[in-house]
């Protein structure tokens, strides 16, 4: 049997263009020779559709489309992810649902029975849990294949490799016990570095433990803060992947499962590269998908900003990305260059923009109203929201996306200027720890052969600039010590009297700790970021602002 995964990258809410994208891969499959054609998680309204679900115009569309979908499904079966409204009208009144598509009807559904709700997830917001397995059999003959149909989540309750049961039911083991001789699992699995080995591990033990291959599909591409990563694949009934799609590009694989040896399987990116990719792939979906076509970052010769501008030249093309260098007296003649040297390497257009005469004349006029109090940190930022107010003026004249270029280390402490420097609509290295710019920013100019990144960039002490000979380790401990406390904090929700326990410094631990609480408020005023580790700022966290803890 030839089974067709269809890796789609679909757009929130575009039902029609995501249904009519299904129909060809569907004509692309058959003309193939694939019985079977498989495709995401909810593709037909894309994922997540969040409070989307609660417009009943919208369900009723999404449910029109799917039969679009399968009027075209002759000589071909195919499993289309959709939202299905629940007939009794009871609790939310719609199911996260797989139909099942022949002869040019939807002749079967299956509905989702297990629905997360940590981390990004929220589905028992929208939906009831589905209550019965289905299989369906393909072909006439005796010794027909039947395939079970899981959804997402439905594969990840394994209490064997987590440790603990975490739900109450186990469909995988149900749908094996209802004479499934393969299954498939449609899927919305957003990426985060590591996930891939955690994932792949996880489906291998589970297809052992029921003697049962695997058709995974999973969607690709960027949507909000989330991004997908593809990687759709096919296991064999002893966990060994015998095809996989591409991983971050829309895919068609076609497997014959009879002939296992002789099917495409695409190499998975090593960690950096994989957050290199995820991170172009985000912020090109994100910029196209809200209507942009270009956008436009500060350079300030720093790293952070050379590795954004990078990114979005990958993602956009140089004609796309513009840059806006705002020199003021505390700037390093080599931070222009710097700026001017990483512009001239990507092709990319640079305005320059002195601040010092606005800079000097917020400073006369805000005087008076000082009360004659030393400056600090007050009068920095207003370097910082001067520069905000010349990209947003930028922006808003020719209708660019304005990047913001901070990292995750700096976002988490609060070193960040609210209506500064943490302007804009997309905040591209916003899960990206400072170390980890670092090692993207080494790989990047690896991997073109070449300094696209100006040396200097990478190799001079960091420092927003902001007063003379500012250093950032003048008010942060060095990066490689913040990351790691981080980490723990708040990737893993380590309590500080347990990191002190690590081995790391008491007083280091209390000032950053602190510093994270104390800028709550500024995060929830940040923009979208591209969540790439398994605890980004954002939709899956959400902490108290007005809280002692």
């Amino acid at each position: 049997m030839k089974v067709a995964l269809g890796q789609l990258n679909p757009t929130v809410g575009d039902i029609e263009s995501n249904a009519a994208r299904i129909g060809e891969q569907i004509l692309s499959a058959r003309s193939a020779g694939a019985t079977l054609a498989v495709f995401p998680e909810v593709a037909i309204f894309g994922y997540p559709p969040k409070d989307l679900l609660l417009r009943q115009g919208m369900i009723r569309r999404n449910v029109a489309a799917l039969h679009q979908v399968a009027s075209q499904c002759r000589d071909i079966t195919a499993v289309v992810g959709f939202v299905e409204p629940d007939p009794t009208r009871a609790g939310k009144g719609i199911f996260n649902a797989a139909a099942v598509c022949r002869d040019g009807a939807v002749t079967a559904t299956y509905a989702k029975m297990l629905l997360p709700t940590y981390d990004v997830f929220d589905e028992s917001r929208y939906f009831n849990s589905g209550r019965q397995v289905r299989t369906i059999t393909l072909g006439r003959h005796a010794g027909a294949d039947r395939i079970g149909l899981t959804i997402c989540e439905d594969l990840w309750n394994d209490h064997q490799f987590e440790g603990r049961r975490v739900y109450g039911v186990d469909p995988i083991q149900a749908t094996a016990a209802a004479g499934a001789t393969a299954l498939v699992n449609i899927s919305a699995s957003p990426y985060r570095v590591g996930k891939q080995p955690y994932r792949q591990t996880l489906f291998a033990q589970q297809m052992r433990a029921h003697g049962l291959p695997l058709i995974y599909v999973n969607q690709v591409g960027g949507n909000d803060d989330l991004v997908f990563d593809g990687a759709s694949m096919v296991l064999d009934a002893r966990g060994s992947v015998v095809a996989r799609a591409k991983a971050f590009e829309e895919d068609l694989l076609i497997v014959d499962l009879s002939e296992a040896t002789a099917n495409r399987i695409e190499p998975y990116p090593e960690p950096a590269e994989s957050i290199r990719r995820a991170l172009v792939l985000g912020a090109r979906d994100y910029v196209r998908k809200c209507g942009f076509r270009d956008v436009v970052l500060g350079l300030s010769g720093g790293i952070d900003s050379a590795l954004a501008t990078v990114l979005a030249v990958e993602a956009l093309g140089a004609d796309h990305v513009h840059g806006v260098a705002m020199p003021s007296r505390y700037s390093s003649p080599h931070s222009l260059e710097d700026a001017q040297e990483l512009a001239a390497n990507l092709g990319i257009r640079l305005s320059i923009v002195p601040i010092e005469s606005v800079h000097r004349s917020v400073e006369e006029a805000m005087l008076p109203h000082f009360d004659q109090q030393p400056p600090g940190v007050t009068e920095e930022n207003m370097q910082a929201r001067i520069r905000g107010a010349i990209l947003m003026a930028l922006s808003n004249r020719f209708g660019r996306l304005l990047l913001t270029t901070g990292n995750k280390s700096e976002l988490a402490v609060g070193y960040c200027t609210l209506y500064g420097d943490m302007c804009g609509g997309l905040a591209i290295l916003s899960d990206v720890p400072k170390t980890m710019v670092y090692e993207l920013a080494r790989l990047v100019n690896k991997s073109a052969g070449r300094p696209c990144i100006p040396h200097r960039s990478i190799e001079r002490p960091p420092s927003a600039e902001l007063r003379a000979n500012q250093c950032d380790q003048d008010t942060l401990p060095p990066y490689d010590v913040l990351d790691a406390i981080l980490e723990h904090y708040i990737e893993h929700e380590t309590a500080p009297e347990e990191i002190i326990a690590l081995g790391f410094n008491r007083d280091v631990v209390t000032q950053v700790v602190g510093m994270v609480d104390r800028s709550e408020y500024k995060r929830k005023q940040a923009a979208v970021g591209l969540k790439v580790t398994s605890r980004a700022f954002g939709t899956g966290r959400r902490m108290p602002i007005a809280a002692r803890y």
